[in-house]
């Protein structure tokens, strides 16, 4: 089995720099160790890779996979619930160590944190109601459009031009489609091909063909490669044991690696 590694971020080529990054970054792991709990976040409102269920528990595909690492690592974990557009605003102010809320990896994100993963492989696509009308990219000109606020696919609706509104989550966008508030949304295509079959909403969808399929990982402060290896070492053993299997197909119905 190939387990794909992805870090993005760039090598530091100043020694000084460098060994000020290591001395942080085993302060960071220590602390944990001490501490002997990881905050992870996440949005709580992205089903099925985390959702609040009825009895108020954060449960999902992301907090499994954050729960197994923390596991691996001799951890426990402690989940928090966050706002999608300020998530990382809140890593960097130390509200919590880790972002495990299904994040697309993207250059301007990895100017200001580093990577674990990708623990997943999705690509956009569009969604309307049956009889739209709407098949293409074109076809959006002149339409409501909706996404949820911070995600990269508002920035890049905002660069087509597209007249958009913005929600928190997916089952906000959800629901705007099917009162008609909004005349398409776009998402990352598994959270809400499963979600609408989870609520029995008839739905269209076309892929964008602009773009292409994009990986989530895990978002951690800058300057902790002991902390990145021993979290991406521990990814990488789930996979290979067949643990990521498991629960891919406990929350999702398939290996989406």
């Amino acid at each position: 089995m190939t387990v794909r590694r992805t870090f993005l971020k760039s090598v530091i080529a100043a020694t000084g720099i460098a060994v000020f990054g290591m001395s942080v970054a085993a302060e960071e792991l220590n602390t944990l160790k001490d501490k002997g709990v990881i905050r992870i976040a996440m949005s709580g409102a992205y089903p099925p890779f985390n959702f609040v269920n009825e009895e108020n528990q954060v449960v999902g595909f992301d907090p499994a996979i954050g729960t197994e690492i923390a596991k691996r690592m001799g951890l426990e974990v402690e989940i928090v619930t966050t706002a999608w557009d300020g998530i990382i605003g809140g890593l960097l102010a130390s509200k919590y160590d880790a972002i495990v809320g299904s994040m697309t990896i993207t250059a301007e994100r990895d100017e200001v944190v580093d990577f674990v993963g990708p623990y997943y492989s999705d690509k956009r696509a569009i969604f309307t109601k049956p009889g739209s009308g709407i098949s293409s990219l074109d076809d959006l000109e002149g339409k409501k459009v909706g996404l949820t606020l911070g995600e990269t696919h508002e920035d890049w609706a905002r660069e087509r031009g597209y007249s958009i509104n913005t929600y928190k989550g997916l089952p906000e966008l959800l629901l705007e489609l099917e009162n008609g508030r909004v005349d398409a949304i776009v998402n990352d295509s598994i959270a809400a091909i499963l979600a609408m079959k989870e609520k029995g909403q008839e739905f269209e969808m076309f892929g964008d063909p602009t773009t292409e399929p994009f990986g989530a990982g895990i978002a951690i402060r800058e300057g902790s490669p002991e902390l990145a290896a021993e979290m991406q070492k521990a990814l990488d053993s789930m996979m290979e044991d067949g643990t990521y299997v498991e629960l891919a197909v406990k929350w999702i119905g398939a290996d989406i690696r």
